[in-house]
């Protein structure tokens, strides 16, 4: 099968070191044919220019903070057929696009989106989900294995994350792109809802996945406590002005006050906020929404062609190999798995403890994907707490679990 040209695009603001993770996560991709575009504040630009990715990837400096912008400039720059979109604190599995891209081989589907695993690098944050026009997110039942087309019924859409998501780049022109309105929360739910309106396919790609960090931002912390809602207020406005109908508008936005007041509270009652600051962060809610009930919305002018010619980025092109050890021999085989790396391999490291220790997978600066725990312990959540099993026989347990994923074996 052809696979279609992609183009990558990575927005980032605030987190350069996050940025360079993202893009050596890139570079292993194992897929003929993409291009990366990078959309960054001075910050982001600074650090890619200092970089081995310099020259590599189309970089467009950017230096506001509304994301639907920053991609819509992205796509602008886009040559790829296909439209693929992460987040500058996200690394994707070295099969990513494959799978991301593999469903468009049927022309009923206009946009994929995969499964996002959180940070301990096993369990998901996301997998496949449904949106109503109240913004009300639903999991969905699907084949985790194989990809699932799905068609929304009326007031319904296929809902997409904005870290591992890709889309047709004539459907994203024609649909005008991303709304500018939503400066940073519901933009792709914006999009999905109008994709679903236009009576568009989309199709969930299990095994389209990538390791989402939740890197720290103006708006969280590093441990996700809440440190400002303004923008989250404003683009609730915005989303219920154009997709829910208007007597449901403030039962509505009561419910979306009521769930940020009790994740304040959870917040507050864990030591991750203070209790002086609650009452100035829940008001930023209310201040945004009432900024975004004044923010225009107009026709969305698409994007147009392509602005510059496909820029082909070199991705891994060699063997996908598995090494394996005690953690004594971590600094050895890190070393190893390091100039393997540099060789264009696609490296998967298994350092285990003679342990409970519960697993933790994590690709490394330099492009390794660790994964450490004991040979006793849990990797998947769900397994039991302690299994009596040998040191091989877990490693080869643990290749079985993720070698779809690392093309092991191909």
């Amino acid at each position: 099968m052809t696979r279609p040209p992609v183009s990558v695009v990575i927005v980032s603001r605030d987190r350069p070191e996050s940025l360079i993770w993202c893009l050596t996560g890139v570079a292993g991709l194992r897929y003929p044919g993409f291009e990366v575009i990078v959309v960054a504040d001075p910050p982001g630009v600074a650090a890619v220019r200092a970089s081995r990715f310099d020259g590599r990837v189309k970089l467009i400096p950017f230096d506001r903070a509304n994301i639907s912008a920053a991609r819509n400039l992205g796509v602008a720059q886009a040559a790829g057929e296909i439209v693929a979109f992460i987040d500058d604190d996200a690394v994707p599995e070295p099969t990513w696009l494959g799978y991301l891209t593999a469903p468009f081989a049927n022309p009923d589907v206009a946009a994929v989106g995969g499964f996002v695993r959180g940070r301990n690098g096993i369990s998901f944050q996301w997998k496949a989900r449904m949106v109503d026009t109240w913004g009300r997110a639903e999991p969905l039942d699907v084949d985790e294995a194989q990809p699932t087309v799905l068609h929304p019924g009326p007031g319904q859409a296929i809902k997409t994350e904005g870290t591992n998501m890709a889309l047709r780049r004539t459907v994203l022109d024609r649909l005008g792109g991303f709304d500018p309105n939503f400066r940073f929360y519901l933009d792709e739910t914006d999009l999905n809802m109008r994709l679903a309106r236009a009576g568009l396919a989309t199709a969930i790609a299990p095994m389209a996945q990538v390791h989402h960090a939740y890197a720290a931002s103006p708006r969280r912390s590093a441990d996700r406590a809440v440190r400002d809602l303004h923008e989250i207020g404003a683009s609730w406005a915005v989303f219920l002005r154009k997709h829910c109908p208007e007597a449901e508008r403030a039962r509505r936005w009561q419910e979306v006050q009521n769930d940020e007041r009790a994740r304040l509270g959870d917040q507050q009652a864990r030591g991750l906020i203070d209790t002086a600051d609650v009452p100035r962060i829940f008001a930023s809610l209310s201040a945004g929404f009432e900024e975004g009930q004044g923010r225009e919305i107009a026709p969305l002018p698409g994007v147009g062609p392509p602005q510059v010619a496909f820029m082909e980025f070199p991705g891994a092109g060699g063997a996908s190999v598995v090494l394996s050890g005690r953690t004594w021999q971590a600094r050895r085989l890190r070393r190893e798995a390091r100039a393997r790396v540099a060789r264009g391999e696609t490296v998967s490291l298994f350092l285990f403890s003679p342990t409970t220790r519960f697993h933790k997978v994590r690709m490394s600066p330099d492009g390794v994907w660790e994964q450490v725990g004991g040979v006793f312990g849990r990797s998947e959540r769900n397994a039991p707490l302690f299994r009596l099993i040998g040191f091989r026989a877990r490693v080869n347990q643990e290749i079985r679990r993720v070698a779809a994923l690392r093309a092991i074996g191909e």
